[in-house]
């Protein structure tokens, strides 16, 4: 798990590796730069994807497992584009 240094504490790193949860947490004090931010940018990248998606943005439908339906349609569509994108430049 990657989270920043706000998390840093020896219970939560104790409770990741007891859930067999490889933490990589940076430590308070130490200067910037450990690249964390570079793994981050893709999962925020992804969500605000899956955000830019009108029926993922605005959640009309209550029930868990249209939601996840939903979910599951709209990282098809996100990965069919990268695909169909990255056969077109090359």
């Amino acid at each position: 798990m990657y989270a920043d240094r706000g998390y840093d504490s020896q219970a939560t790193r104790g409770i990741l590796r007891f859930l067999g949860i490889e933490p990589h947490i940076g430590k308070r004090g130490t200067p910037h730069g450990s690249g964390l931010g570079r793994v981050r940018w893709v999962v925020e990248r992804t969500i605000s994807w899956l955000k830019g998606l009108r029926r993922m943005r605005v959640r009309y439908d209550r029930l868990g497992v249209i939601r996840d339906a939903w979910t599951s349609l709209a990282a098809s569509a996100i990965c069919f584009n990268i695909l169909t994108h990255d056969t077109m430049a090359a």
